[in-house]
C-alpha cells in the first residue's frame, strides 16, 4: 500500500509554491488598479526638477530603496531617506520642487505620517503607495496609488511579503515607464545608461577602446628592429 503520508522535503516545497502562487496573485492584481492616477505620477517624477526621494519604514523602506537605486540607475535623480532619520535632521535633503514617495501598506505608519507635515512646508510634492486609500496616508499624498488588499504570505499572515512585492511591482512599473517616455521622446540612450554602469558587466560591454588603451608612455612600442632581450625588458 502505497505510503500517502508525505515527506518534510515534499511539504516544504508544496509551502515555497504557495508562497510563490500568493506573491505572483499580488503581483497580478496590481494590474487591475493601474488607472489615472499612475499616469499623473509618471508625469509628476519624469518632470521633476528636483530629485525623487523614496522613504517607508521597515520592509517596506528596503522597497523604497530599491526603487530609488533603479530610478537612478536609469537617469533619474534619486535617493533614500530612512523615516526616523528624516525626523532628526535629514529631513533638510528635502528640498522644494523635490517629489517624495512613501512607500506604507496600511498607510498608518507613524513615522512616515509625521513626515508629511514638514515634507509639504519644504514644498516638495507627495506621491504614496499604499494597500489603503482611505488611509491618513493616502488622503493626505498630492498623488496615491494603491496596490490593494493584498493577504500576506506567510503562514501568520503578517510578515510583510506580498505586500512588499507588489509594491516592488509597481515601483518599476513608475521607474521604467519613466524611462520609456523619455526613450521616446529621444531624452535618453543606451550610451547614457552605460554611463551610470562603468563597472561589471555592463560595464565592459559599452567600454570603448580609447577608455581601455595605453597611451603615450605607458603604451609597450618597440621598433621592428629590436632584439628579442628589448622586447623582454
Amino acid at each position: 500500500m502505497k505510503n500517502e503520508k508525505k515527506t518534510e522535503e515534499e511539504r516544504l516545497l508544496d509551502y515555497a509554491r504557495t508562497v510563490i502562487e500568493n506573491e505572483s496573485r499580488a503581483v497580478r492584481d496590481v494590474i487591475q488598479h493601474l488607472s489615472e492616477p499612475f499616469v499623473e505620477a509618471c508625469k509628476k517624477l519624469a518632470s521633476c526638477k528636483g530629485r525623487i526621494v523614496t522613504t517607508g519604514m521597515g520592509k517596506a523602506g528596503i522597497i523604497a530603496q530599491k526603487i530609488s537605486a533603479t530610478l537612478a540607475s536609469t537617469g533619474t535623480p534619486s535617493l533614500f531617506l530612512h523615516p526616523a532619520e528624516a525626523l532628526h535632521g535629514d529631513l533638510g535633503r528635502v528640498v522644494e520642487g523635490d517629489v517624495v514617495l512613501i512607500l506604507s501598506n496600511s498607510g498608518t505608519t507613524e513615522e512616515v505620517l509625521r513626515l508629511i507635515p514638514p515634507v509639504k512646508r519644504a514644498g516638495a510634492t507627495i506621491v504614496s503607495i499604499t494597500g489603503d486609500l482611505s488611509s491618513p496616508l493616502a488622503r493626505n499624498s498630492d498623488i496615491a496609488l494603491c496596490i490593494g488588499k493584498v493577504t500576506e504570505a506567510c503562514p501568520l499572515g503578517l510578515a510583510p511579503s506580498a505586500s512588499t512585492t507588489a509594491m516592488l511591482a509597481l515601483g518599476d512599473a513608475l521607474a521604467l515607464s519613466i524611462l520609456n517616455m523619455r526613450m521616446e521622446r529621444g531624452d535618453f540612450s543606451v550610451e547614457e545608461y552605460a554611463q551610470f554602469h562603468p563597472a561589471g558587466a555592463i560595464g565592459r560591454e559599452f567600454l570603448k577602446v580609447t577608455e581601455v588603451m595605453r597611451k603615450g608612455e605607458a603604451a609597450p612600442v618597440l621598433s621592428q628592429d629590436a632584439t628579442i632581450e628589448e622586447v623582454i625588458l
